[in-house]
């Protein structure tokens, strides 16, 4: 970006020059069409590098935007999860019946280890801190919270 800078720089200081050159040879009757010119030439640099930069802000907006809708949204409300309590207790009966029907103690346990299972997942996935990892702060992709 640098050396790109000294580049527009050093042209910039050449038209410059020209510009002066020629209002020494052309006289000063030609000089307020000479700065004009001049003028005009560095409006465009200027409005150049503006719209280089909306452009790239726009850019990494749309990216961030794009990097927000991908990111899971939290949904660790209290009602989610008391109704996936109740529903994991609301199958347990039916499961545990199942399991130890069929298999006795060692299906009633692994009916039990599914449950236990699903429910430390959905913890875990609504409440990061439980088991050790961190949520991120917004705004900070992929930075984590201490």
């Amino acid at each position: 970006m640098g050396e790109a800078m000294d580049t527009r720089d050093s042209d910039l200081k050449k038209e410059l020059d020209a510009t002066l050159h020629a209002r020494r040879e052309l006289g000063e009757e030609y000089e307020s069409a000479l700065v004009d010119s001049f003028l005009e030439k560095v409006d465009q640099r200027i409005d150049a590098a503006v719209e280089r930069r909306v452009r790239r802000q726009y850019a990494e907006r749309q990216m961030a935007a794009a990097r927000d809708a991908r990111s899971p949204r939290p949904t660790d409300s209290w009602g989610e999860r008391f109704g996936f309590g109740i529903v994991s207790m609301v199958l347990a009966v039916p499961l545990s019946a199942i399991g130890g029907g069929v298999a006795h103690l060692p299906g009633l346990l692994v009916s039990w280890a599914g449950i236990v299972g699903v429910n430390v997942v959905q913890a875990a996935r609504t409440n990061p801190e439980l088991f050790g990892r961190r949520r991120r702060k917004p705004g900070q992709d992929g930075d984590w919270q201490d």
